[in-house]
């Protein structure tokens, strides 16, 4: 693979020593220029084809798909992840008494959106690893790499425990999806939430989540807008009698959709289809290996081994500070409870690796 012509589809990273992919992920030119076109083809049709890009929008769910092995059916999309968590916990009949079980450390809309249910008298249950699960667990939400220090469940494992339990599991894909492969086929989770602007490269508000056909039947959409029917497509006259809820999991959706997001994260998912995500994987895994060991050079401690968020700590050292004077020099990283965080894409190099080594050598 010539990773030289791909990074020259991200022309920041002409100006910066960008590791910062768990923050935010580059755009690459073909995905902005698709969604150029998307507004050179309102201005050229006075959107009078609007109905063409919900077709567009059922191939993107197709590409996804193929991305992720499942089908397009199971694929809606929304602003952010915790749109699609509040959906899921939203969406669900609680009891006194229920648990819902995540790890320490997780994002933070894990914990607020499960804490928001203590009125019903739901349990929110913090574990260091998720190893067992409590009498009346209902919900299980776990990322499947932890943002601030790189530790990565074993989703297989937890998805058992869950299903056994009777548990639904929740997964928050968007800080592994588009640089690790996932498998929804295999993991089988109940709702898979990834946000596109961090790995997979996409415009904000271009959330895709998977929803399983059997949580489909039981769980209620949290907006309800005139594509809640079936009949939604006939514009000329729409069904005004009581509604018909699709089975997709576009039922979710309720309205219109952000057309512009949407066409540019299609855009990202070709190209990573393109390209192959099992060898941005080993792309990636080989440039975060090679940061974990010059880190190690530097005197830190890597917090979690094989994973491509490499979180290191110094006993001595503000990963703060750090993060501000490494920024100064144009070399983005990021400070994550302690840790500094550095978390290279496909798009990076060796040469950005070891200009981030000299910097860190002479501070």
């Amino acid at each position: 693979m010539n990773w030289g012509s791909i990074r020259a589809q991200f022309p920041a990273l002409e100006n910066w020593t960008w590791l910062n992919t768990a923050t935010y992920g580059q755009v690459p030119l073909r995905t902005r220029a698709a969604v150029d076109r998307h507004f050179a083809r309102r201005d050229e049709t006075a959107c009078t084809d609007f109905l063409d890009w919900f077709d567009d929008v059922d191939e993107i769910r197709g590409l996804i798909a193929q991305l992720i092995h499942c089908s397009a059916d199971d694929i809606a999309f929304a602003m952010n992840a915790a749109s699609a968590l509040s959906l899921f916990l939203g969406g669900m009949e609680w009891h006194a008494g229920d648990r819902i079980v995540t790890l320490r450390d997780e994002f933070p809309n894990q914990y607020y959106c499960a804490a928001s249910l203590a009125d019903q008298g739901v349990e929110l249950i913090r574990m260091n690893e998720i190893n067992s699960l409590p009498e009346r667990t209902r919900a299980v939400l776990v990322s499947t790499v932890n943002y601030s220090n790189g530790y990565r469940p074993d989703m297989m494992f937890v998805s058992q425990l869950a299903r056994r339990s009777g548990a639904l599991l929740y997964v928050d894909g968007t800080q592994s999806v588009g640089a690790l492969r996932f498998d929804t086929a295999a993991v089988k989770p109940d709702m898979l939430a990834v946000d596109g602007y961090k790995w997979l490269l996409c415009p904000n508000g271009s959330t895709f989540f998977y929803v399983s056909p059997e949580l489909r039947r039981i769980l209620r959409p949290a907006v309800i807008g005139w594509r809640s029917d079936i009949g939604w497509r006939s514009v000329n006259e729409l069904h005004h009698g009581a509604q018909r809820m699709p089975e997709a999991a576009e039922k979710y959706e309720g309205g219109m959709l952000n057309f512009p997001s949407i066409y540019g994260a299609g855009e990202s998912v070709r190209m990573m289809l393109e390209i192959g995500p099992e060898l941005i994987e080993r792309r990636v895994m080989e440039l975060a290996e090679m940061a974990a060991e010059m880190l190690r050079r530097s005197g830190a401690a890597i917090m979690n081994e094989r994973s491509h968020i490499v979180a290191a700590h110094w006993p001595d050292r503000d990963a703060g500070i750090l993060a501000q004077k490494l920024q100064e020099q144009r070399i983005i990283v990021a400070a994550r409870h302690g840790n500094l965080r550095v978390s290279p894409h496909f798009y990076n190099t060796e040469a950005d690796l070891a200009r981030l080594e000299t910097a860190l050598r002479d501070r």
